[in-house]
């Protein structure tokens, strides 16, 4: 096994338990919004839980990143971790993991130097986790090579029913009609968006090459699987 086997195994893995853990603080957030607690997970608990999460979160997608910069296999330069459309390999997807990489920074950064910052600031930018989740998840289903097999479907899946599941039931404490409506169908059309697209993408024979890998690369890349 060489080590651009190495570098594409772990890609593929800090990728793929990074959104874990990043479900892992969205739930939890959504729980802290509602002050959800028990004797048996008092807030202070749960708050820190949530906050080590996140932090390992990030530094998995950092790894994820010097990974994915490192490898020999496909040249994508580091700039493009940080700005979308940055490079020529599957330029869409992969503007979407730097969007979500920028985003969980500016929440890591602004929550680092929080007490230099007005609360409703802070606020505004620690909201940018739930816009980061279904970009980061976007960014897996359409880049990441192993999105077909099944044990992967299965971990996106579960993430998914996850968020959907803490977000209803924070929607069911609200009193406000309105936002309860708005938000049940926000995660409706999401959801259906979301599989319409695994469906007819990342599921569909050709997809690699649709997503922007170089033909190449493609027949490169299947090989390097084979020989491991």
């Amino acid at each position: 096994m060489t080590i651009s086997h190495v570098l594409w195994y772990l890609t593929r893995a800090t990728g793929i338990v990074a959104l874990i853990l990043l479900t892992g603080t969205i739930v939890l957030g959504i729980i802290g919004t509602a002050r959800a607690a028990s004797p048996r997970w008092p807030r202070l608990l749960t708050a820190g839980l949530h906050r080590n999460l996140a932090l390992t979160a990030t530094a998995l997608v950092a790894a994820h990143v010097v990974t994915t910069v490192t490898d020999p296999f496909v040249s994508i330069k580091l700039v493009a971790a940080f700005v979308p459309f940055a490079s020529d390999y599957r330029p869409i997807w992969l503007s979407l993991g730097a969007l979500a990489f920028d985003l969980m920074l500016a929440v890591l950064i602004t929550s680092l130097v929080r007490d230099r910052l007005s609360h409703r600031a802070w606020r505004a930018v620690h909201l940018l986790v739930y816009v980061c989740w279904p970009v980061a998840l976007w960014h897996g289903l359409g880049t990441g090579t192993d999105t077909r097999l099944i044990w992967v479907l299965a971990i996106n899946l579960g993430c998914v029913v996850a968020v959907i599941a803490a977000v209803w039931w924070r929607l069911s404490l609200t009193d406000n009609e309105t936002v309860r409506l708005a938000g049940r169908l926000t995660l409706a059309v999401g959801t259906l968006m979301t599989a319409i697209f695994v469906l007819v993408g990342p599921l569909q024979p050709g997809w690699s090459v649709r997503a922007g890998t170089p033909p190449a690369l493609v027949g490169l890349g299947v090989a390097m699987r084979i020989l491991v």
